[in-house]
């Protein structure tokens, strides 16, 4: 059989991507469908499925672009997802290389928010422990908004009509389209560039769709709103609009009108309070001098200042009682002092050197005494026990037993006798009696059992 027409497998996966590249309708798709198996990986790529009623195709989105997405898809989410359709060579599987994605239906937008919002608000940017107070009397005032709207007019007129004393400065910023995130940023760090010569900002614009107000929506803005030194007030849109640069500023305005007004005090109603706390003092004032010129009376005419001498009276009493008081005080520690002398003296005699040694030397003797005597106890003790052993060893001697006329039996190997079995006739054995020992010869043996036999 020839080998020449069997394709390898290699040469088959080659085969069927050489078609999918030279297809110019797999190069760029735009799909739609329903997020599956996805789990995201860390600084990775991601692997996961997009599925619809009826299909399920395997998508890769290499990090390069994912870290493009400016949301976090999740499970079950629907995506418009664009890329294009190409074979893994080795596991001979075609599958999607997703290029760009993004959140399906109206609610692109408003998921992206929703996402932003709760990533920055777990980040502690919406707390309202960060806001700060808004100035009573600012000098300065920056603006930040379109030079050309609606909106600098009139927080102009506003501001210049409440409170004239301020000067507000435009730093001029696109609003709206794909720039304007970058143009508030840029303005808004101009106005940091200046340290402390700003005490307030106001950054706004007119309402619109959310696509119009989105700007004030983007990460970058609303970190930058976050950052100012100064408290920062935002005015986005109408009363019904609000963005993520409304709930990161310390005020937020409906209007750019009610904005100014939030910044500057009203110069007539300060004014009219002035007056109010004027009056006020002059009258505290009044109320003081009144107090302390009654007090001036009564101290003038006052006994001791007809008898200024009576002034003394009392304090020269108290020194003398002091003065005996400190003589009682005196005498007191000086007992005291004498007596804890004597207690000492005592004391130490007690602990006379020479009291001590013969205390000692007292105790020697005692005790030399008393181990003289529990030596002698003790060695009277172990006599008479020696002597209890020494007589119960000797009732239990066999040496007792030979004198009442026994002997004992050991053949010539020294080995003692004890049974019939251990010698036969013409045997030599020892016989040792109390005072000696004699030789024999066994001419006859006999057991004792039922029948008596002989050898």
């Amino acid at each position: 059989m020839e080998d020449s027409k069997y394709l390898t497998v290699t040469d088959l996966n080659y085969y069927i991507t050489q078609k999918f590249k030279n297809d110019p309708y797999l190069h760029k798709v735009f799909l739609q469908g329903e997020l599956s198996n996805f789990r995201y990986r860390r600084n990775s790529h991601q692997y996961f499925s997009l599925k619809d009623e009826k299909s399920k195709i395997n998508v890769v989105m290499f990090r390069s672009y994912f870290d493009k997405v400016k949301f976090k898809p999740e499970e079950g989410m629907k995506v418009y997802i664009t890329g294009y359709v190409d074979v893994y060579g080795p596991q001979g599987t075609y599958q999607f290389y997703a290029e760009a994605m993004e959140p399906a239906g109206l609610g692109a937008l408003y998921e992206q928010l929703q996402q932003l919002q709760k990533k920055l608000a777990q980040e502690g940017l919406f707390a309202q422990e960060h806001k700060r107070p808004l100035p009573r009397f600012p000098d300065h005032i920056a603006v930040v908004t379109s030079a050309s709207g609606a909106v600098i007019h009139d927080i102009l007129v506003t501001a210049n009509r409440r409170f004239p004393h301020a000067q507000v400065d435009l730093f001029p910023a696109q609003v709206q389209g794909d720039r304007a995130a970058d143009s508030l940023v840029s303005a808004m760090k101009q106005i940091a560039n200046y340290g402390d010569k700003y005490d307030v900002m106001i950054i706004g614009r007119g309402g619109g769709s959310l696509e119009d107000l989105w700007p004030f929506n983007e990460e970058a803005v609303v970190r930058q709103v976050y950052d100012m030194k100064m408290p920062v007030i935002s005015s986005v849109g109408h009363e019904t609009d609000t963005t993520l640069c409304d709930l990161v500023a310390d005020a937020r305005a409906a209007t750019p009108t009610a904005a100014a007004e939030y910044a500057t005090p009203n110069l007539t109603d300060e004014l009219a309070n002035i007056h109010q706390l004027q009056s006020s003092m002059l009258s505290s004032m009044q109320n003081v001098i009144r107090v302390r010129r009654d007090a001036l009376n009564r101290i003038n005419h006052s006994v001791i200042m007809r008898e200024p001498a009576r002034l003394y009276d009392e304090q020269a009493q108290t020194l003398d009682l002091l003065r005996d008081r400190l003589q009682r005080n005196m005498t007191h520690l000086l007992e005291r002092n004498r007596q804890s002398y004597q207690l000492g003296t005592q004391k130490l005699f007690a602990q006379n050197p020479a009291k001590r040694i013969e205390q000692i030397l007292q105790q020697e003797n005692f005790y030399y005494q008393k181990l003289n005597a529990n030596m002698r106890n003790l060695l009277r003790e172990k006599r008479h026990q020696l002597a209890q052993l020494g007589q119960q060893l000797d009732d239990y001697s066999p040496l007792k037993t030979l004198e009442r006329g026994y002997v004992y039996v050991t053949d010539t190997a020294a080995k003692t006798v004890g049974s019939i079995e251990q010698v036969n006739v013409k045997d030599e054995v020892n016989l040792h009696f109390k005072d000696g020992q004699a030789k024999a010869i066994v001419k006859t043996t006999r057991r004792n059992d039922n029948d008596n036999q002989e050898k």
